[in-house]
């Protein structure tokens, strides 16, 4: 789709791009950025592989890196259609209270059908599910066009996005002037600017700014008008009724005589800027969601107030700062650089300052890789949780970015893989995104998923959710597929987060109690009421039932994902008791009783291979894009450390050998992430994890560079299916860093304070990469490691540890490094050790 006529003349305009020789004047010299040299396509439909984005957790924009006319698109974080703003009677998709009876019995018929199969599976547990109505999606927030009256050739352009500074830059010459823009979205005063001049500082021609009349997709017309003569003030839905938004950009000119003038034609409105040298919009938007009216008190509506207040107290401040906009973009850099720079990574690479990014990405070959294109695929990983996770609500299947009213899979929460991999780097690289992620647990799924577990689950402690969620607490089980919708493991594995957060902090005993083991006790008191005696194997052992592998068909009982989620869920409820202020010591006796007779989802079946299910159903033609029962090997720990001394069988006592045996054989079964289900990045840098908490090189690579080449853009976006149009889908992106990271520095969990924590320094051995460091990587117990390496990661040239204030003092520790012993210690707060 076109957007519209003044795009579309813009598309037209001959513009004849001198030869690049070399990356733009200001791009990093470090080449931390991405560079192109003609501007992105004007149709929409190329806005995931060549658009580039901007963000700073509250708002997000795309930037076609236009010349005389930039489009930018618009997010704001909160913005969705759907859910009780649409229609009030929404219950986030979950039964009726009257039917709560009827779901009990259909419950235990499941049950009890699938103890009597003749192969211990269902067809489905369709009648536990309702049809997701009024669900929404993520919405976009409409085009802001930003235009120079010029005509002409186009000489000399570049557009680049500088990942040092967080700051997408153009440049071109046209009409004998050149002409300099640059876009950010600033955290600490939470508005996005954009900022045009000459570089010589000669004036401007007239300069419009407009918002899109040609709204997003699926949109409702929003009003466009003047809020005073230099401001925009537009106002939308997200709906017909709808989630009210509210945009408010503010033109700010300089220049003897400069003019600024916001002029309303019916509907609309234009900010005309005349004789400035320079000319800045900052915009702030917002909208009348409220995370902290969904529960019962507040009926679950999540209506909170207008948000015109809110906003004309953050558009002045951000215009009238003391030193301009040179004050506000420095304020900006120092933000982004004190947040990104406790972690560095060097991969060795050297710098293609004369190549453009599309044209890298083009070249770049499954197995050949390039250092340089890695390292920066990294970086952006990174750059785009920042930009994504630091407002409010957690980057969702999108990141922030997200166009038209409805958007693939709605760009929702998807919590069997995929918004937990948008968060598996974050505590390794000291990233501080986590709280909003916590935030959005504690307040749109607890409140209304305690309903689902007593009128679905007949359960009155805890709380429960299923796969795909939204901002409005749809914890229901959603019609259309039980090989998605059956699935009660998505707090358990997001509890894992929780668990994580903690234990990598090592010592925020204070959030821990307030927020933290809440969510674990609430999740494992559901689950604690949900495990059943095995009636099939009768084993004496406690399985779920029913359960689904995610997303495969067979609904059956003892899911290997499910029962290795919940025995270390039970594990974290143990090891965080005592910071946790709980006195319940018999709900803490529960969880160890429960616990000890669970099975632990570890079953070797007739051809070698980790069982997927306690009844042996594995196809070894399987190739399915998720890898759901070895989450016990990464991003878990209960496979990779298998111990028998924890987790022996009734039925079996496997070594922790024979265990990564059938890892590795279902592992290689399950193929390289191209079936015939899916060919997304995200199944493959899954592998590529997983390739390297094994060690094995080789693959693990195979699987990056795979992964790289053919699903993601020439802006580096993560694409889900090779083609045309290309689906953006942020979580390889996050996924990509997490893998890569996993191949330099491993740190599996352990089931007890009693176990020894193995941290692995370059466990992949070689590495890719000839000669590289990292610095301040965090792993568990508060302790952080800077190394460097050369020949391939078998020489460590540095290796130190160091301990945070909070450090369990006494915790035993191992260092492996190459498969030899780097040091065992009992690690002290604040020590610092060199280990080479």
């Amino acid at each position: 789709m076109l957007l519209g006529r003044v795009v579309g003349q813009v598309a037209l305009l001959s513009t004849t791009l001198s030869a690049a020789l070399a990356a733009p004047s200001g791009f990093p010299s470090t080449g931390n950025g991405l560079w192109y040299t003609s501007q992105g396509t004007a149709d929409t439909e190329f806005w995931s592989e060549e658009w580039l984005p901007v963000g700073n957790g509250y708002l997000a924009a795309m930037l076609m890196g236009g010349s005389a006319t930039e489009v930018t698109q618009l997010n704001i974080e909160s913005l969705w259609s759907g859910g009780p703003f649409q229609n009030s009677s929404y219950n986030g998709g979950n039964k009726r209270p009257d039917e709560a009876a009827q779901m009990a019995a259909d419950l235990a018929g499941i049950r009890q059908s699938i103890f009597d199969s003749s192969d211990g599976t269902i067809g489905s547990t369709e009648s536990l599910a309702t049809t997701p109505t009024n669900y929404g999606s993520y919405a976009g927030a409409g085009y802001l066009f930003s235009t120079l009256d010029l005509a002409g050739d186009v000489t000399d352009f570049f557009r680049w996005l500088d990942l040092d500074a967080a700051v997408h830059r153009t440049s071109w010459t046209q009409a004998n002037s050149s002409f300099f823009r640059e876009t950010f979205c600033s955290h600490p005063i939470q508005a996005c600017l954009q900022h045009v001049n000459t570089t010589d500082g000669s004036t401007l021609p007239a300069t419009t700014f407009a918002y899109s009349l040609n709204p997003e997709s699926g949109m409702p017309i929003p009003a466009v008008s003047c809020f005073d003569n230099s401001t925009l003030q537009v106002t939308g839905t997200a709906g017909s009724p709808g989630m009210m938004f509210e945009l408010l950009a503010r033109v700010d000119a300089t220049g003897q005589g400069a003019s600024v003038v916001c002029t309303p034609s019916g509907t609309n409105a234009t900010i005309t800027v005349t004789a400035a040298t320079a000319a800045t919009i900052t915009w702030v938007g917002g909208t009348d969601y409220d995370m902290d009216a969904g529960d019962a008190a507040h009926n679950f509506s999540f209506k909170g107030p207008d948000p015109h207040d809110a906003l004309v107290s953050l558009i002045g401040p951000a215009t009238a700062q003391d030193g301009g906009y040179d004050a506000v973009v420095q304020a900006h850099i120092n933000d982004y650089a004190n947040f990104m720079n406790t972690f560095q990574l060097d991969l060795g690479q050297t710098p293609d300052l004369t190549t453009p990014t599309d044209q890298l990405k083009s070249a770049y070959q499954t197995d050949v890789g390039s250092p340089y294109l890695e390292w920066l695929t990294f970086n952006l990983g990174r750059y785009l949780l920042a930009g994504s996770g630091r407002g409010t609500l957690p980057a969702n299947l999108q990141g922030k970015w997200g166009k038209d009213s409805s958007n693939p899979w709605g760009a929702d929460y998807h919590a069997n893989i995929n918004l937990q991999m948008n968060y598996w780097f974050a505590e390794l690289t000291g990233m501080d995104v986590a709280g909003p992620l916590f935030n959005y647990i504690e307040k749109t799924w607890v409140p209304r998923g305690e309903y689902t577990a007593q009128v679905l689950y007949n359960t009155s402690e805890g709380f429960v959710v299923h796969d795909e969620l939204n901002t409005f607490g749809h914890t229901g089980m959603k019609t259309g597929g039980s090989s998605y919708a059956d699935y009660t493991g998505a707090n358990a594995w997001m509890m894992l987060h929780v668990w994580d957060h903690y234990s990598f902090a090592s010592g925020d005993n204070e959030w821990f109690r307030t927020q933290g083991y809440p969510l674990l006790k609430s999740t494992a008191l559901f689950h604690l009421n949900n495990l059943f005696p095995d009636l099939r194997f009768n084993d004496s052992t406690l399985i779920v039932n029913p359960c689904n592998s995610p997303e495969q068909s067979t609904i059956t009982m003892g899911c290997s994902h499910a029962q290795q989620l919940l025995w270390m869920l039970f594990n974290a409820i143990e090891k965080g008791f005592n910071a946790s202020g709980d006195t319940d010591t018999d709900f803490l006796n529960r969880v160890i009783s429960v616990r000890d007779q669970m099975d632990k989802g570890i079953h070797i079946g007739s051809w070698g291979q980790l069982q997927e299910w306690k009844v042996d159903l594995d196809s070894p033609t399987d190739t399915h894009r998720h890898l759901s029962h070895l989450i016990g090997l990464y991003p878990g720990y209960s496979v990779f450390n298998y111990n028998a001394t924890h987790q022996a069988s009734p039925t079996a006592n496997y070594t922790n050998d024979e265990v990564i045996a059938a890892v590795t054989t279902s592992l290689i079964h399950r193929g390289d992430g191209t079936g015939p289900d899916a060919d997304s990045g995200w199944e493959k840098v899954w592998r590529a994890a997983c390739w390297a908490q094994l060690k094995n090189s080789t693959m693990f690579y195979h699987e990056l560079t795979y992964a790289l080449e053919r699903n993601f853009g020439g802006n580096l976006f993560s694409l889900y299916n090779p083609g045309s149009p290309d689906i953006f889908q942020i979580d390889a992106n996050f996924g990509f860093a997490a893998a890569l990271l996993n191949g330099l520095v491993s740190t599996p969990d352990v089931a007890s304070w009693d176990d020894e924590l193995t941290i692995y320094l370059l466990p992949l051995s070689p590495v890719p990469w000839e000669s590289g460091s990292f610095t301040n990587a965090h792993v568990r117990l508060g302790l952080a490691f800077e190394v460097s390496w050369t020949d391939h990661g078998q020489s460590l040239k540095t290796a130190t540890l160091t301990a945070g204030a909070n450090t369990p003092a006494g915790q035993r520790v191992r260092v492996m490094h190459g498969g030899q012993v780097l040091r065992q210690l009992e690690v002290q707060p604040r020590m610092k050790v060199a280990l080479v």
